[in-house]
C-alpha cells in the first residue's frame, strides 16, 4: 500500500528535544472560531478512547504524556506503536487530545485519550520493519475490537477488498470511522477521492483554511461528509520531535479535528450510538445549502460541536436509523450494537473488481500536503461559530448525487 504522510510548508522553530520555545496553541486559530473554552465547560472528550491509526503516536511529548493508552494497543498489532517514524501520527494525536503542556499543540478533545496504532504508511517497505508492521485493515480490525468508539485514519490507500472487509467489520461494532478524503495533487485532479473515505461507513473529511475556504488541495466528490479545519496550524516535522513546523496543511489534520469533535459529542452524551452522533453532527454542520443536497466540495459542511453541546436537550434521534444509509447502502450501522449485529464479512487480498461511481480507487496522500491558492472555485464561508454559511462555487454552487461505492 502506498499512502505517503506527510509534507509540511515548513517554517521551523528550532529548539532542543522535548522543549517547547513558544506556544503553540497561539497558532490554532480554530479553538477560538469553534469556541473551544466554551465548549470544554461542558466537555474535554472524558471517557472517549481514540484509536488512531497512523505513523505511530510519541507517547511522550509534553503534550501527550498521560494520554496515550499504550497498554491497550492488541498485542497482535502492536510492533513499536510508540515508534513514530514520521512524526505525522503524534502530530494528528496531539491535535485530538493533547494536553497542550509546555507549550505544545492543545488538542480539541484534551479529555479523551489516543490508542495508538502504527502501521506501514510510507517509507517502510522493503525494510525489515515493514514485515513487522501492521497492515492497516489488520489495525483497524484489532481497533474494532477495543472499546474504543471513534477510529480516526488520516491517510488513504485502502483499496483492496481485505480492506474494505475490515471496515465493515468495523462498522458491525458500532464504531465511528473517520478519514481524509485525500489531497489532490501529483496530477490527480480534484476530484480524485481516496479510500477508506470512499468506503461505506466511513466519514470522509475535506479541509478549509483559516478564510473558511474549502482547501484548494482538498479532494472533491460525492464522498465528502463533512469538512474541519486543515490549514494554518502547527505540526511536529519530523520523527526527532525538536520541533514544529508551521502551516501544517491537509485532510489529515481535518480529519484528527473531526474525530476530537466527535469525542466532545460522544464524551457528553455517552449512552448515544454512532447513529446519534453522526446524526448530531450532520445536523449541526455549518453550511447554507438544503441538507439533502450536500456540497461535493464541503459534504454536509462544517463541523460545530458546540451547538450540540450548547443544548441539553438536543434530540440525537433513533439510536438504530442509519444517518447516512442512503449513501453506505447498508445497515450495518443500523444493526451495529444490536443483538442483529454484523459478523465479519470474508476478506481477500484482491483488487477490487468494480471502480466507485466517482474518484478514483488509487492511493493518495492524504496527509498534511501544501497549501495552494483557494482561488479555484471551492470556497466555504462559513463562521465557525455562526450557523450561516455559502460555498461559493464559480457564483453558485453544486450538489451531488450521493451514491458510494458498493461492491
Amino acid at each position: 500500500m502506498s499512502a505517503a504522510v506527510g509534507v509540511l510548508a515548513a517554517v521551523t522553530v528550532g529548539f532542543a528535544p522535548n522543549a517547547i520555545a513558544y506556544d503553540e496553541q497561539s497558532k490554532q486559530w480554530y479553538l477560538t472560531d469553534m469556541e473551544a473554552e466554551q465548549m470544554w465547560k461542558v466537555s474535554t472528550g472524558e471517557g472517549v478512547k481514540v484509536a488512531v491509526i497512523d505513523s505511530g503516536v510519541n507517547a511522550d511529548t509534553p503534550s501527550l504524556k498521560g494520554q496515550v493508552l499504550v497498554d491497550e494497543v492488541p498485542k497482535a498489532v502492536a510492533y513499536r506503536a510508540t515508534d513514530d517514524y514520521t512524526g505525522h501520527g503524534t502530530s494528528m494525536a496531539e491535535l485530538i487530545a493533547g494536553t497542550g503542556a509546555g507549550g505544545g499543540l492543545k488538542g480539541l478533545a484534551p479529555g479523551a485519550k489516543i490508542i495508538p496504532y502504527r502501521v506501514d504508511l510510507e517509507g517502510l517497505k522493503g525494510t525489515q520493519e515493514h514485515e513487522k508492521t501492521p497492515e492497516p485493515a489488520e489495525a483497524l480490525r484489532a481497533a474494532a475490537d477495543t472499546d474504543a468508539k471513534i477510529i480516526s485514519m488520516s491517510f488513504g490507500g485502502m483499496t483492496t477488498d481485505e480492506d474494505e472487509a475490515a471496515v465493515k467489520y468495523a462498522a458491525s461494532k458500532g464504531k465511528l470511522l473517520i478519514a481524509s478524503v485525500g489531497n489532490n495533487r501529483d496530477g490527480k485532479g480534484k476530484d480524485f477521492i481516496d479510500y477508506p473515505a470512499a468506503f461505506p461507513y466511513v466519514i470522509g473529511v475535506a479541509a478549509i483554511n483559516k478564510s473558511y475556504k474549502v482547501s484548494e488541495f482538498s479532494s472533491a466528490g460525492g464522498y465528502v461528509d463533512l469538512s474541519a479545519p486543515g490549514e494554518g496550524f502547527p505540526g511536529w516535522c519530523d520523527a526527532t520531535f525538536r520541533s514544529y513546523c508551521d502551516n501544517r496543511n491537509g485532510t489529515s489534520p481535518a480529519t484528527a479535528l473531526t474525530s476530537a469533535a466527535a469525542a466532545l459529542i460522544w464524551s457528553a452524551h455517552p449512552d448515544w450510538t454512532v447513529n446519534q452522533v453522526v446524526r448530531s453532527m450532520v445536523d449541526t454542520a455549518g453550511r447554507k445549502w438544503p441538507k439533502n443536497d450536500p456540497s461535493k466540495y464541503a459534504g454536509y459542511g462544517l463541523v460545530r460541536p458546540r451547538l450540540v453541546l450548547k443544548d441539553r436537550n438536543y434530540d440525537p434521534g433513533p439510536a438504530h436509523e442509519d444517518p447516512l444509509a442512503k449513501e453506505n447502502g447498508g445497515d450495518l450501522l443500523a444493526k451495529a450494537g444490536t443483538s442483529a449485529a454484523s459478523t465479519a464479512p470474508s476478506s481477500s487480498a484482491s483488487t477490487p473488481s468494480q471502480a466507485p461511481a466517482k474518484g478514483s480507487a488509487g492511493s493518495t496522500p492524504a496527509a498534511g500536503s501544501a497549501a495552494e491558492s483557494s482561488d479555484g472555485g471551492n470556497t466555504l464561508w462559513i463562521a465557525l461559530g455562526a450557523v450561516a454559511a455559502v460555498l461559493v462555487i464559480g457564483g453558485g454552487w453544486a450538489a451531488v448525487t450521493r451514491a458510494r461505492r458498493a461492491r
